[in-house]
């Protein structure tokens, strides 16, 4: 099922929800009734939680931004260091130079191709991935340079082939969902105290009370949503993007 689509249900239900309930407890409601009547200390118990729920909501919204962000980066540097590699080889002998392009290239395409998916789905890197990387590994580290030009590329290359590995090690660490179960609780918590203080301040049925009732509820809904997109980099609709790769190696592309 689509992101988007999860969005609009989820948006429609909050305000349905919101709505009937306000509807059934106006029809409850007496004629003598009079909803000047509520508390003072209601009405600013209901804008302390808005403002501390706002903030809550704010807070999570900037660390799962930041996150994909860092993730997002974290693709361009192991990109990067995969084209340093891919350029710096150019002064190895030509059975060298292409074994390593060779390497680089079925890395790059196994990873944007094959493993981004299994990001998406399963939460983690394959195991696939690492043995092509570990490859590449071993034929820079195991030539040995025959003169003092070639010999001054090597560090330089096996430097590179490490910010790769380190790149992916960042990158298996944000594959999944960093939000703790905990946040959630409290998220979804929160939501629920928050706009059921709206049943505290008596609004009636009026078209504009239900309206801004029906529209506060749905801009929850879409702020959680908004969280929950964010909270996996790699897995769901707003996602980090292997573009840094194809933009590096064009020649790669499907």
């Amino acid at each position: 099922m689509s992101e988007w689509l999860v969005l609009s249900i989820a948006m429609a239900a909050a305000c349905a929800v919101v709505l009937t309930i306000v509807v059934i407890n106006n029809r409850r409601v007496t004629d003598d009734d009079d909803p000047n009547e509520t508390p003072d200390v209601i009405e600013y118990m209901t804008m302390m939680i808005g403002v501390v729920y706002a903030i809550v909501l704010g807070l999570a919204i900037a660390g799962v931004w930041e996150g994909r962000g860092a993730a997002q980066e974290t693709v361009r540097q192991e990109a990067q260091a995969l084209h340093e590699v891919d350029r710096r080889v150019a002064v190895w002998p030509d059975a060298v130079r292409d074994r390593v392009r060779d390497d680089v290239a079925a890395y790059v395409s196994y990873v944007v191709d094959t493993e981004w998916h299994h990001m998406a789905d399963h939460g983690e890197l394959a195991d696939e991935g690492t043995e092509l990387l570990d490859r590449l590994r071993r034929d820079v580290t195991d030539y040995r340079p025959a003169d003092e030009h070639e010999g001054e590329a090597y560090q330089p290359l096996v430097d590179h082939v490490a910010i790769v590995d380190d790149a992916r090690t960042a990158r298996a660490e944000s594959a999944g969902a960093t939000m703790p179960g905990v946040v959630w609780f409290g998220l979804i918590t929160g939501a629920l105290v928050t706009v059921g203080m709206i049943f505290m301040l008596q609004i009636r049925r009026t078209f504009r009370e239900l309206l801004l009732a029906g529209l506060f509820s749905a801009l929850i809904a879409f702020l959680l949503f908004l969280i929950w997109a964010f909270d996996a980099p790699f897995g769901r609709g707003v996602s980090a993007t292997p573009d840094a790769f194809l933009t590096l190696f064009p020649h790669l592309r499907s």
